[in-house]
């Protein structure tokens, strides 16, 4: 079983590992751990039985009128159970009362969140991957 929570006042570096797949340069734990203590909202999936965090979603917003979900991310060996489209349902549950709530993927990605009820925008983006490269 998967539980939800809101709360990431207990969650820790050594909770976080395994995510972005496939990523140029994944960010480092304590990264990853700062962006979902510092966004607006976010939401994580554990196991219920081993309490291991399988999935997360954040969202960055004003708080009034906008907000943007930079990452959605369940462990490999987790997808396909139905635990991404339950993090995004929950952090737009969150964001019921702003105007617009977006997000950015891969054209491969695209069903998957109209499945969502999220409609195809156009956008584009700079990627600075050093940013997350460790220093040395």
């Amino acid at each position: 079983m998967i539980t939800y929570s809101t709360d990431l006042s207990d969650l820790a570096e050594q909770d976080l590992s395994g995510f972005f797949v496939g990523w140029p340069v994944p960010p480092t734990a304590a990264q990853h751990l700062a962006v979902l203590k510092g966004s607006y909202r976010a939401v994580i999936a554990r196991d219920a039985e081993t309490g291991r965090v399988v999935g997360f979603v954040n969202m960055i917003s004003d708080g009034v009128l906008t907000g943007f979900i930079p990452w959605l991310e369940v462990l490999p060996e987790d997808q396909g159970q139905g635990i991404g489209g339950e993090l995004v349902r929950r952090v737009l549950a969150e964001a019921e009362h702003l105007y617009s709530v977006d997000l950015s993927c891969d054209e491969s990605l695209r069903a998957y969140y109209e499945k969502l009820g999220m409609l195809p925008l156009r956008g584009m983006a700079v990627r600075r991957w050093r940013v997350l490269a460790p220093e040395g």
